[in-house]
């Protein structure tokens, strides 16, 4: 899980960044952003509306799995932002972590949080 430093939610927390943020899409998802000059570090939110799922068990996993994602790439953050990942679909619960983690990644290189990642050489050699 990540550490509570880094989160942040509620109504109010979340309507600076709804306002003046900027928005990158993925088919599951999407990321809004703001610099935060007032801050330190980054602060993440994983939003998961009850039309996503019924169960609040799911909606759950759906944000556990997210914030797990986005600690394992914390160290790449460049920056003091707040993020705010909406989640459109359920197939989060199920998704394989690699490729979970591989579409918040590229998300974030879309937005320019993190620098791209370097690839590994077998990857390079196909």
């Amino acid at each position: 899980m990540i550490h509570r430093t880094h989160r942040f939610h509620g109504y109010n927390s979340l309507r600076f960044v709804y306002k003046n943020g900027k928005t990158v899409r993925c088919p599951n998802s999407a990321l809004k952003f703001v610099h935060n000059p007032r801050r330190k570090t980054y602060r993440v939110a994983v939003v998961v509306s009850r039309k996503v799922h019924k169960s609040a068990v799911v909606r759950n996993r759906i944000r556990r799995r997210m914030f797990e994602a986005i600690r394992a790439i914390s160290p790449q953050i460049n920056g003091s932002y707040d993020m705010v990942f909406t989640v459109f679909s359920d197939q989060l619960a199920t998704m394989e972590y690699g490729e979970l983690a591989a579409s918040i990644a590229s998300q974030l290189q879309k937005a320019g949080i993190i620098a791209t990642l370097p690839t590994s050489s077998s990857e390079n050699m196909l």
